[in-house]
Order: C-alpha cells, then structure tokens, then sequence
C-alpha cells in the first residue's frame, strides 16, 4: 500500500515539475511575506512574548495573576540617572522644566523623582529613589492604564526618546550626567529585537557553509542547490507557520529560532538523502546500457523512472524519519507549561514543512535537472577540485572508508563497545550536577543596555527592585503584619519588606541573604515559606519559585511523555524492521547519548568552562525547558540517523545478505550521506551559538553536540558494534508479530 503511494507521488510530481516548483514559489514568498509584514502590519516578531515560562495552575502562576489582574499601574519607564549631585542647587528647576515636558506627552500619568516630595531628596519617602552612592536618582514615569495598544505603543516610544535625551537637556545644573532608560516594555522589545538579530547571524553563516559542503558531496552546484532550495522555502514555512500558531498560542521569542534550526536542518537532511538515492538510481539505469540512457531522447523515461524509485526508497525512509521525529517533539505537548507546549506545536508543524518540501519540491526540481545530475559539472572539471571530490563525491562504490571502518569495528567488537560506552560516560558525568533555572533578563549579553539598566537598578537602588521572593496573602494587613514576624525569622532570609495592601490582598516582599534569585538559597527560602503553616491563604512567587513549580511540572508529567514517544518509536521501528531487539537497542543507545550530550551542555554552560570563547556569562544553571527541548529534539534528529542507517541495512538484509555483511555496506552506502547531513546539521546549530541571546546559544551548541556524538560515536562505532555482537538475533521477533509486521511493514 505504502509502495503505491510513494509511486503514485513520484509519478504525479514527474508529469507536473513545473507546476509544483510554482506553487512552491508563491508559498515560500507569502509566508515570508506574512512574518515579515504580517496581518495589520504587525509582524511575526511583534507577536511574541518573553518572560520566566510558567505553568499554568502552579502556586507562583496564580500569584502572578493575582498580581497582574489586580494592578491599577499603567506601563511604565524609568530614568537611572548617573552622576549627578541630588543636591545640586540649580537642579530642582532645571528638573522641573523637563517633568513639564513629560508631562505634555499623550497618555502619560504621573511623574515620579525624588524632587516632587515634599522635602525632596531629603524627604525619607525619596530614599528608594536615590542611588546608593549617592551620585545618581531615579525618574519614574507611569501611563495611563486604559490606554489602547497603539496609543501606548506610541506614548512609550516619545516617552523613551524624551527621557534619553534629558541628562543632556539638565544642562550647567548637572554637568557630565548620564542616563539608562529601561522598563518591562524595553526589555520585550530587546530581546525580540536580538532574537531577530541572531535569526539572521545563524542564517548567514549556516546557508553559505552548508551549500559548500553539499557541492563537496555532489561535486556540483546543481545538486547541492536542490537541497537549499528545499531549505529555504522550509524556513519560509515554518516562519508562516509560527506566526498563524502565535494567534492561538501565546510563543516565547525563541520559539521562532529553535524551530528555525530544526526545519532548516532537517529539510537539508531530507532533501540530501532524497538528491543522493536519485542519482544513485540514475547512474544504476545508466550504468545497465553503458551511458546510453544519457544520451537518449528526453522523453525516453529514465529520469521518470529513477524519481520514481527514489520516492518508494528514500522518500518513505524521508516519511517515517519525519514521524519518528514528529513523535519525539510532540512529547513536548504532554507537558503542562506553555512554552513546552508551544515548542512541541510549532516544531511539529516546520517538520511537516521540512518533509513537505523533501517529498515534492525537491523531487520537482530533480525531475527538471534529469539527467545533467549525473553528467560531469564544472566543479568536477576544475583540477584543483577533482581530487578531492572523487573522496568526497556520492559515489555508490560497494567499498570505501564506511565499509572499511565497519570492517574493523566488526573484527573487536567488544573493545568497541567498551570503549564507546566508557567515552560516553565520561561526557554525561557533568549531568550529575545539573541545576535547571528559569532566568529573564540574564538571556540577555552582559553589555546589553536593559541587561546593564536591571544590574544597576539592582546595585544602586535596592529598596526600589522587586523582592527576589514575593508572598501574596489573603489576609487582613494586621494579620498578615504579624505573620510576616515569622518569615523575618527564617533561615537564609536578609529581611522583609514591609507589607503593602494591593486590593483584597497584601503583599510582602522577602528578600533571601544571597544576590541570586534562582540560586540555592532563594529556592530553599521559598520552600521554607511555603512550608509555614499561615492562619490564612498564601502565595509564593518570584523566580526561584517559578523554577520549582516548572521542574515540579516537567518531573510529573515526564513519564507521560517517556511513555508516549518510546511506545510510539518501538511500533515504528519494529513495523519498520520486523524486530524487537533493534527498537530496544536504539532507544538504549539514544539514551545514553544524549546524557553525555547533555553533560557536555552542563560542563560548558553551567559550570562556565568555553564562557570567553563563546561569549557568554554563566547563570550558574542551564534553562529549564532547554533541557526538555534538547531532550526532545536529540532524541528525534537520533532517530532520524537511527532510520538513514537502518533502511539501507534492513533493505541489505532482505536481499539475501548476510548480517555482517548488510551492516558493512549499509555504512558504506550511507555512512556519507549521515556524515554530510550530521556535518551540515552541526554547522546549522553552531551558526545559532555565534548569537548573544544565551538561551539561543544553549540549543544550539547542545543540538550541534548531540548531533556530533551521535552521528560518530553511535551511529559509526556503537551501532555497528552491537548489531555485529548481536547478529543474527537483531532480527527476532515471535512468529506472530513477524507475520504482524509482514503485512502492515513500511520498510522498502
């Protein structure tokens, strides 16, 4: 049935090429046309959001709600002014003239700086406001609360242009004074704006390195471009994609990379197994009548014929990889935070762009090239090229380096495994100390200006930052007064805001005795809290909160999601190969990969080691859902090797050759299609890590990782290691499931 299909999709896009690189062409350019323009003139990254991911019903997201629904403040901007005298005689009126000006801006509410008190800056109400060195103070200016969208969108942007510009408008009153602006609102709009910024460094570093090295692997521009062909008009759909999911779904800014690097690596891998198998079969049909097929009239069949086999081979190999993958991500779904489900949703629907492109456009664009894929270019005619090309060209030679390295594998089987395992342990010893965190603006580079704004809000103005552990109690302000007595008593915590009314409800601020508000201290401080039994109803929040419940979400649901991707992976598998040992091996190889991967994520990134090469600053953690992500999407680009190898192996296997022998030379006919796409889907990842937004950098250096360890050690040294221990035995299952499998296979 599945063969049929193939043949019938090869045959329809053989007789219709043109029409469907047209169709192909108007979808790339309007979805590209629609996240860059979007509906409205809003674009895709205008409809983004950014914050700690949080989980909907966790004891810190109702505390947050209850703060948000209940504040009556508008949007707001701060002013940190830097060297200025607070006591400056002329100061006061030159102020004054600027808080005038603010003041003349539509939608704006009120001004606040320590000038407008009573006693001014000697008044004890303005000590929040002044900076701790006493060489600075703050402007605080608040909108109007029902202000609509556009209105505010407009108030902050002259709001922020006025406020820049007021050091130097002070004048002889403050010589030399200096000023960062920050607030929520800049802070969203810096790190979209960065987000943007890296989508383009990761793009122009990837594309240009991954079309060379597929010229390196087809000797020719002509081949390769039909794999970046397919790679474009897949970020064209992802990006389309993403943006109709952000009108149903609330997407973190990130969102739009991570699914970024993975539509644009997988179409790349699908279209260059799809390239290589065609010209595979091409040179097969030209091969049986010694070149003559070449030179026969165009419409004699041959290419037709070659697509066509190619679609029932590599393109059902494309179509379950693409499942297998599809599966592993949708996991992300089972899981309660909003993010997760997010990434799960937006990262399926690119894998169907990146399949999508593999098993039409691709095939498409081949069809039109025909038989000058398999004819000498100009890059195989170039002398200096040739050499190298004739060891780096697709060439189906039944002997070569792959086949040679399984050979060897093959004769010390056992030293080979000992030693895979032994090296991958050694990598995953990092993991032992992960510490999962939920940073805000700490994603951000270090010399970033709203970064810099929150650092010296921090310093200098302690007493004007939000408590790093904030309680919301619904009690009376007496009650709650008293209690907070208890909180002042706890171990690890450095003091108490005094408690302050907010509606129904009364807020206090506990601030923990360590500058870290994820760290070990604020978590221990915010169970300690939670722990108190309180004469009425509390809420915890804040980041070390959120990080507990986020973990809390991802421990409880975890085995619902373990459950679903590795059930769903052994039935494809087994109905792919016949087996239940290869399911079994492949997940318990996977698994170990990926925790050295993620060791080496740990050791890097938490521990700080490669800090200064790829510029970042450690939050002393690794983000929360990159741990889920990198899980997720390594086990589905593994499979995705894990699919490459077996196909050609199990295709081997029921010719007629034996297990040895089919494991040695399905390396050799794919080992250099794996290695190509691992090399272009690592060069893709680390295009990501050469961005400054760290979350960014997390995926993609872990990704790249992965990627790396599992297309060498697993898929070259392990795979080969075990199958060949194992040997005849890869192959079992009871009678009944193997006549199960016989009638319901989706192998060749």
């Amino acid at each position: 049935m599945l063969l049929r299909v193939f043949d019938t999709l090869g045959r329809v896009i053989a007789r219709a090429p043109r029409l469907t690189v047209l169709l192909w062409a108007v979808f790339a350019v309007a979805c590209f046309a629609l996240a860059v323009v979007g509906v409205g003139g809003q674009t895709l990254f205008e409809r983004l959001s950014t914050g700690a991911p949080s989980v909907p019903g966790a004891e810190s997201s109702e505390a947050d709600e209850i703060l948000y629904e209940g504040s009556e403040s508008g949007a707001s901007l701060t002013l940190v002014l830097d060297d200025v005298d607070p006591s400056a005689e002329d100061l006061p009126a030159a102020l004054a003239t600027q808080r005038d000006g603010l003041a003349t801006i539509d939608g704006v509410a009120s001004i606040i700086d320590p000038f407008v008190l009573p006693e001014g800056p000697d008044d004890p109400a303005a000590a929040p406001l002044l900076a701790a060195d006493g060489n600075g103070f703050l402007v605080v200016v608040e909108l109007e609360v029902d202000l609509e969208e556009q209105a505010e969108r407009a108030a902050l942007d002259e709001l922020e242009a006025a406020l820049t510009a007021l050091p130097n408008a002070l004048g002889d009153a403050a010589p030399g004074a200096s000023g960062q602006v920050g607030g929520t609102s800049l802070i969203v709009d810096e790190i979209t704006h960065q987000v943007e910024e890296d989508l383009a460094t990761g793009e122009a570093i990837a594309l240009p390195i991954a079309l060379l090295i597929m010229v390196m692997v087809f000797g020719g521009f002509l081949a390769a471009s039909m794999p970046m062909a397919g790679a474009i008009a897949s970020i064209a759909g992802g990006l389309g994609a993403v943006y109709a999911m952000s009108h149903w779904l609330e997407l973190d800014a990130s969102t739009v990379n991570v699914v970024t690097i993975l539509g644009l690596g997988l179409s790349i891998d699908y279209g260059l197994l799809i390239v290589s198998r065609f010209r595979e079969e091409l040179h097969a049909l030209v091969d049986e009548d010694g070149g003559a097929s070449v030179r026969r009239r165009r419409g004699d069949g041959a290419v037709e014929a070659a697509l066509r086999r190619t679609m029932q081979t590599a393109g059902r190999t494309v179509a379950f990889s693409a499942v297998t993958v599809a599966i592993s991500i949708a996991g992300l779904m089972v899981f309660e935070p909003e993010i997760l489900r997010a990434f799960g949703a937006a990262g399926v629907a690119v894998i169907l762009v990146a399949v999508a492109t593999a098993l039409t456009l691709v095939p498409a664009l081949l069809q039109l090239a025909g038989r000058r894929l398999v004819r000498p270019g100009m890059v195989d005619r170039t002398p200096g090229l040739r050499w190298v090309l004739q060891r780096t060209g697709d060439v189906a030679a039944e002997e070569g380096v792959f086949s040679r390295l399984a050979t060897r594998v093959q004769r010390r089987p056992w030293w080979v495994l000992g030693g895979c395992l032994a090296l991958l342990g050694v990598l995953a010893i990092p993991l032992a100390h992960i510490e999962l965190r939920n940073s805000t603006i700490e994603l951000l580079p270090a010399g970033s200006e709203q970064r810099s704004y929150v650092q010296a809000i921090a310093e200098q103005y302690p007493a004007s930052a939000q408590a790093p552990v904030t309680v919301v109690a619904e009690g009376s302000l007496e009650e709650v007064a008293i209690w907070s007595a208890e909180l002042a008593e706890l171990p690890e915590v450095a003091g108490v805001d005094v408690p302050a009314p907010f509606g129904s409800y009364v807020v206090v601020g506990v601030r923990p005795d360590s500058d870290d508000p994820g760290g070990e201290v604020a978590r221990d401080v915010v169970t300690a809290v939670r722990d108190l039994d309180a004469p009425f109803t509390t809420w915890v929040t804040g980041q070390a909160a959120n990080q507990i419940d986020f973990t809390e979400a991802l421990v409880d649901r975890a085995p619902w999601a373990l459950a679903v991707v590795v059930l769903a992976t052994f039935v494809l598998l087994f109905l792919m190969t016949g087996s239940l040992v290869i399911p079994v091996k492949a997940l318990l190889t996977n698994a170990i990969s990926l925790s050295a991967s993620l060791g080496v994520l740990v050791w890097v990134f938490q521990d700080g080691n490669l800090s200064g090469l790829l510029r970042f600053t450690s939050t002393g953690g690794i983000e929360t859902y990159v741990v889920a992500l990198v899980i997720a999407f390594g086990f589905g680009l593994a499979m995705d090797y894990e699919v490459f190898l077996l196909s050609r192996i199990k295709e081997l296997y029921d010719r007629g050759a034996s297990n040895d022998e089919a494991v040695r030379l399905g390396l050799q006919r794919s080992g250099r299609i794996i290695t190509a796409a691992a090399v272009i889907i690592i060069v893709v990842f680390t295009g990501f890590v050469f961005g400054e937004l760290l979350v960014i950098k997390e995926v993609g250096f872990s990704l790249a990782v992965a990627v790396l360890i599992d297309a060498t050690i697993v898929r070259m040294l392990l795979v080969p290691a075990t199958m060949t221990l194992l040997g005849r035995y890869n192959w079992w299952a009871p009678a009944p499931l193997q006549r199960f499998q016989r009638r319901f296979a989706i192998n060749h």
